[in-house]
């Protein structure tokens, strides 16, 4: 089954998130997928600032694709995880004042070329009896299936309204009357006294 990964083409675009994440599956996958689409839908270039944003219904592989392609970075404050556990995304041009939301609605069904493979390997995952090399080669199944899959057989698009999120805020810096540390003051804590802590320093008290 090593010959499934020998075999495996991806896109130049598509190797360079598998760089950045540090290996390829299929939440790297979709998060590229939803990358692709929404550059394409609004005619998006890679940010260098904050002219796109993703909103990110999870924390999953998928975000590091949108690092890489979309140039939304926790960094920049124009990559916004709220964690429900969904496998949504809402993606928003701050210049064509467009968004779009993509969500996963079915269950994954392999519909590749390998499917006798593919249902072997699953039966062994959920038989807990599936070695490294059968959970490798079944994400590499998985991956491939999806690649060859049109926007529309793997997530619904959807154009949502404009809701344009505040910039990241810039914020004065304070000591914390506690530990010391240089902290954002509209983070800090007010305690007795009239002093000012960090969350963590305030926690303790």
């Amino acid at each position: 089954m090593a010959m499934i990964e020998n075999k495996l083409k991806i896109q130049e675009d598509l190797a360079r998130c598998v760089v950045f994440h540090g290996h390829i599956c299929p939440g790297l996958v979709y998060g590229y997928l939803v990358a692709k689409e929404a550059m394409k839908l609004m005619n998006l270039r890679r940010a260098t600032d904050e002219e796109i944003v993703a909103i990110c219904e999870n924390d999953s592989c998928a975000v590091d694709a949108f690092q890489v392609l979309l140039g939304t970075t926790a960094g920049k404050g124009n990559l916004i995880i709220r964690n429900f556990g969904k496998n949504a995304y809402t993606i928003l041009s701050r210049s064509g004042q467009k968004a779009y939301r993509f969500a996963r609605k079915d269950r994954y069904k392999y519909q590749g070329k390998a499917k006798s493979v593919f249902d072997r390997l699953e039966a062994a995952i959920a038989a807990e009896t599936a070695s490294e090399d059968d959970r490798r080669d079944m994400k590499l199944l998985k991956v491939e299936d999806l690649l060859m899959r049109p926007p529309e057989g793997v997530f619904t698009t959807t154009e949502v309204p404009f809701d344009e999120p505040h910039y990241a805020p810039l914020e004065r810096s304070e000591p914390c009357a506690t530990c010391g540390d240089m902290t954002m003051a509209t983070k800090m804590v007010s305690s007795t006294g009239g002093q000012r802590a960090c969350i963590p320093c305030s926690q303790k008290s």
